[in-house]
């Protein structure tokens, strides 16, 4: 066992999909190459998206792929409490600030919130809260990608950290969650690719120590749109992994080898684990797939 600590941390808005197995199984397979932990978070901080009895079927689907976590799995609906003592902290030393800016007012503006709350010093009636972004994150170095460099305006922006619905923001729960659980890197999706930077500058205003990126390439439809939740994409189904998982496993660059075609997911699985390494993961931003690799 190393200090390696990974994580896959899904929201509940559904099952999942191709490209949700491909992010768990990139994140599963560092973190067992690298003889570390694999923990489980459930973000379920968002209940108008969720579906009732999607977290549940979420932990079914990764058992029956052969992808068990360490530990219990942790709930963010049980973590509002760090949330709310991390707001404080930031309101406290003037790092956080109500905003009542209407999403028509930022799009006027070309889409970039500019800070307009600032030194207005709002009650907080009706208003959401934003990070006061004093010492922006441009850029990073991707473990995969290399050198990321973000669009300063973007970077720079003061970004909502707790909604004007009372929910908190994801910005804010995944640094929270992140630190408390020790994560060393976080493997997932380059759709957060961009989002990295406001999370890097979160760590830095709240002293913590930030982990390694390692984004992976998407799965994307023959339109270019991402496999999601949101376009509908079909479900994996978990009582036919075998297929679906050496389909994963190509997709990150890891085809097996003929004697293990049809074979069950641990042993695929035991296979990838010594066979994995950075240099075959590919280095597309996006991948398109095939419409069986959904199924």
């Amino acid at each position: 066992m190393t200090d390696y600590i990974g994580r896959f941390a899904p929201s509940p808005s559904g099952p999942l999909h191709f490209g949700s197995l491909v992010a768990a199984l990139g994140s599963w397979l560092r973190a067992r190459s690298q003889q570390g932990q694999w923990l489980l978070r459930v973000e379920d901080i968002d209940p108008p998206r969720e579906v009732a009895g999607a977290a549940d079927d979420i932990l079914h689907t990764l058992e029956g792929f052969g992808l068990h976590w360490d530990g219990s799995v942790l709930y963010q609906s049980d973590r509002h409490h760090a949330y709310d003592r991390t707001l404080d902290w930031l309101r406290h030393n003037g790092l956080a600030y109500h905003c009542d800016c209407t999403r028509k007012r930022i799009r006027s503006l070309g889409g970039h919130y500019d800070g307009h709350c600032r030194q207005r010093h709002l009650a907080g009636t009706n208003c959401a809260t934003r990070f006061r972004n004093l010492s922006p994150t441009e850029q990073f170095d991707d473990r995969l990608l290399g050198p990321i460099h973000t669009d300063p305006a973007f970077a720079g922006e003061d970004f909502i950290i707790h909604r004007r619905d009372g929910l908190y923001a994801y910005q804010l729960a995944v640094v929270v969650d992140d630190a408390f659980q020790g994560i060393t890197e976080v493997v997932r999706g380059n759709d957060l690719l961009d989002t990295t930077v406001r999370q890097l500058s979160l760590f830095q205003a709240l002293g913590l120590t930030a982990p390694d990126y390692l984004h992976l390439p998407l799965a994307v439809q023959s339109d270019g749109n991402k496999l999601s939740k949101q376009n509908h994409a079909p479900a994996i189904d978990p009582g036919q992994p075998g297929s679906t998982l050496s389909r994963a496993l190509a997709f990150l660059g890891l085809p097996l080898p003929a004697t293990l075609v049809g074979a069950p997911v641990e042993e695929q699985l035991l296979w990838a684990t010594d066979a994995f390494s950075l240099g075959a993961l590919p280095q597309q931003r996006q991948i398109e797939i095939g419409p069986e690799s959904g199924k």
